[in-house]
């Protein structure tokens, strides 16, 4: 069973979205699991502190090392295979095919963090990737670990209903998804393009294929590169 270890200082965010649509029947199912441990449960004072000032000045509060084992240590033995991930904007890009790497494997551990951050050093000492959903920064690691674990849920065997939706889908071949239709036929003068309602597949495939192309060269330059590169001879 693919399992999500998620630290964090407000686990009543979870499961939140992750208990709805796609993901929330495969955790009924038991297709997957989630614990949820409350970093401040592991902290040692009456206010349950889990922050202190930055080593060397400056604004904020950074989450203590010390703490963040403790809760790390109840949710992972030492033999866990689980990759540990932090969240976090300074991390590797959070891809399609790192996500697909994750959805083969065990699960994962993952941290949350709040405020500037936490301790370098049990980043270090527990051997933690830094994992980022984009190049903008959040409040907590909280709703990147919602993208993390939902991206990885929807590719686990039984969780979609069919395959080829995720095999079509933006970034499984190295291009955005084409655009989709449905009816009505006519919508505020707009019809859907004829080539969709011919029932020639090959012709359907071809112009899929040209609009994935199309849309990823105008929106996304760098995955067109990419893209055209690995198809040279």
């Amino acid at each position: 069973m693919w399992r999500a270890s998620v630290l964090t200082i407000f686990p009543e965010m979870f499961p939140g979205a992750l208990g709805m649509s796609l993901a929330g029947k495969a955790l009924t199912a038991g297709t997957w699991a989630l614990d949820v441990v409350d970093i401040r449960a592991h902290a040692t004072d009456k206010h349950r502190t889990v922050d202190d000032t930055p080593a060397g000045g400056g604004p904020g509060m950074v989450m203590k090392a010390d703490i963040v084992a403790r809760a790390l240590d109840a949710a992972s033995s030492p033999d866990d295979t689980r990759p540990r991930l932090f969240m976090s904007p300074r991390g590797m890009p959070l891809t399609q095919a790192r996500v697909a790497t994750l959805a083969r494997g065990p699960g994962a551990v993952i941290l949350c963090g709040r405020f500037e951050g936490v301790d370098e050093r049990i980043l270090e000492a527990r051997n933690f990737s830094e994992i980022s959903i984009g190049d903008y920064v959040l409040s907590g690691g909280e709703i990147p670990a919602f993208a993390l674990i939902d991206a990885c849920v929807r590719l686990l065997p039984g969780v979609m209903g069919q395959i080829a939706s995720a095999e079509e889908e933006s970034f499984a071949q190295g291009l955005l998804e084409y655009p989709q239709y449905t009816r009505p036929p006519l919508f505020e003068g707009r019809v859907i393009p004829a080539v969709l309602t011919s029932g020639d597949h090959a012709k359907i495939a071809a112009w899929r294929r040209s609009e994935a192309e199309r849309l990823t060269r105008e929106r996304r330059p760098d995955l067109w590169v990419a893209y055209r590169d690995r198809k040279k001879p």
